[in-house]
Order: structure tokens, then sequence, then C-alpha cells
């Protein structure tokens, strides 16, 4: 991907270059992130989907051990696993880890892939005006 920011910190020093995949017909602005409200973490219920090394990565960054962080943050749907959610308000549900206070991710190191490619998934190649009332960064 290019100008990914993919693994850097969530509060990079400067600008942070544009970024397109190949196959999308939009580009993102990662710089945009700074006035949203968190549009892409929260809304109505879904999944966050997490793997195993991801789950492992993440208890590890919270200092917590495996049984403890999926005892408290996850939750199986059929052979795979979500993240949970915590309701906001009627019909806003955030993932756990959304701190709506900052309006940002309170593990971005790191947070799962669903997480690391928003706002370039397969839903969205075709459907790029939903996408846009979802994330101001779209160009």
């Amino acid at each position: 991907m290019k100008g990914s920011v993919l693994d850097q910190g969530f509060e990079p020093a400067g600008a942070l270059p544009i970024m397109e995949k190949e196959g999308y017909p939009y580009r993102f602005d990662p710089n945009a992130c700074a006035a949203c409200q968190g549009a892409c973490c929260r809304g109505e219920s879904g999944y966050i989907w997490i793997k195993r090394p991801e789950i492992e990565a993440m208890a590890e960054y919270l200092g917590i051990g495996l049984e403890d962080f999926g005892r408290i943050y996850l939750r199986k749907v059929g052979h795979r696993y979500s993240l949970t959610e915590k309701r906001l308000g009627e019909g806003d549900y955030a993932c756990i880890f959304f701190d709506e206070g900052a309006n940002r991710c309170g593990v971005y190191p790191v947070r799962p892939s669903q997480c690391r490619t928003f706002p370039f998934w397969e839903s969205f190649k075709n459907d790029q005006e939903e996408l846009r009332k979802e994330c101001p960064g779209i160009i």
C-alpha cells in the first residue's frame, strides 16, 4: 500500500501521506482522523474480528494473560472471535477499546487487521457513498 501508516503510532509528528491501494477508486487522507469523532470505531452494533496473533499482541500490550483477555474483551461468534463492544447510546456502539473522551483507539499500535486496513475494505470498493458518510478522510 502506497503511503501506508498501518504500523505507525496514532500521533505521528507532521502530516501523514495520502494513502491509496491498488484496485480502489478512492484515496484516504489519514490527517482527517484528528477531526473525526471516531466514526469508523463506533455506530451500529457489529463485529470487530480478531485472530489469535492479534489477541496475543493485545494481551501483551495490555499486560494481561490470554485467558483474562478472552474473558474480558472477546466474544465467540461461530468459529471466530470478535472484540466486545460497549453501548454509548441508543443504536450507538463502540469497540471496547475506543476512548470516547479522546476519540481514538486505546490499543492503536496493536489494533486488529480489520482496523488496520480501514478504509480499504472490499465492501466499500463499490459503495463509496456509504464510506464517505462514515469517513471524512476519503478523497
